[in-house]
């Protein structure tokens, strides 16, 4: 992806003389959201600085219990894109086997259903590539712990759309531009309203519906409906 977004500021500010805006509404609109921008960031550094020294002997525990499972890499790093296109390396802990490439080459050649299901969804129900241990920390969202570092290096934010790859991009279409103005999310819309089990498309949606009209106050209200969903393990996967 080489084109660059100048960001929401400007989107929304040409939306609005679009709309027939005076001029000084439009940019007394840029100047709140670059402040909301500014105070979403300040607060993603705050938190996630704050709960990765809080969390540090769970970390260290799941750390030590994935290495010890099997014996490889403790940690994972997908490249998925961020703002403005760029691209960056999504860490997890380590859920799949090592050879969980050559495994997944293997399934999709096995047969067309299975070949349909990653293509629709990029996400397989019954996976074989996932550990025992990789099939509890994924439940629990566990996995996803070290996604701190990237929030606090600020390639994605507390909340956000989904961390996609550079093969998935296609499938956002006219939404692609509004999703590459923001962060991706640690949580966010999707996650907190249905997770996998809603539809590709539908993700896609919630993902266009955040980045056009998030607010701190939306953040605020995923943030807290994150915590029960993590605990009920709905949709997870």
């Amino acid at each position: 992806m080489t084109t660059e977004y100048q960001g929401m500021d400007t989107a929304r500010t040409w939306m609005a003389l679009g709309a027939g805006k005076p001029v000084a509404e439009a940019a007394a609109g840029g100047h709140t959201r670059k402040a909301e921008r500014i105070i979403k960031r300040s607060l993603d550094i705050l938190i996630a600085s704050m709960a990765l020294a809080t969390l540090a002997p769970l970390l260290l525990l799941v750390g030590l219990m994935v290495k010890i499972s099997d014996g490889g890499s403790v940690f994972y790093s997908h490249r998925r894109v961020g703002m403005g296109g760029r691209e960056f390396g999504c860490l997890k802990f380590r859920t799949m086997r090592e050879d969980a490439a050559e495994r997944l080459a293997a399934l999709l050649a096995s047969g067309p259903e299975i070949r349909r299901e990653w293509e629709e969804t990029r996400k397989l129900k019954d996976d074989p590539r996932v550990t025992l241990l990789g099939n509890l920390l994924r439940r629990s969202s566990l996995d996803e712990l070290p996604q701190l570092l990237n929030v606090l290096l600020g390639h994605m934010s507390l909340v956000g759309p989904r961390p996609v790859t550079s093969e998935e991009l296609p499938r956002y279409a006219e939404h692609l531009e509004a999703y590459l103005t923001v962060r991706p999310g640690l949580t966010g819309h999707w996650q907190t309203s249905g997770r996998s089990d809603v539809s590709y498309q539908s993700r896609v949606l919630m993902d266009a519906e955040y980045a056009q009209d998030w607010s701190l106050m939306w953040d605020v209200q995923i943030m807290f409906k994150t915590v029960p969903v993590l605990f009920s393990g709905k949709g997870s996967c």
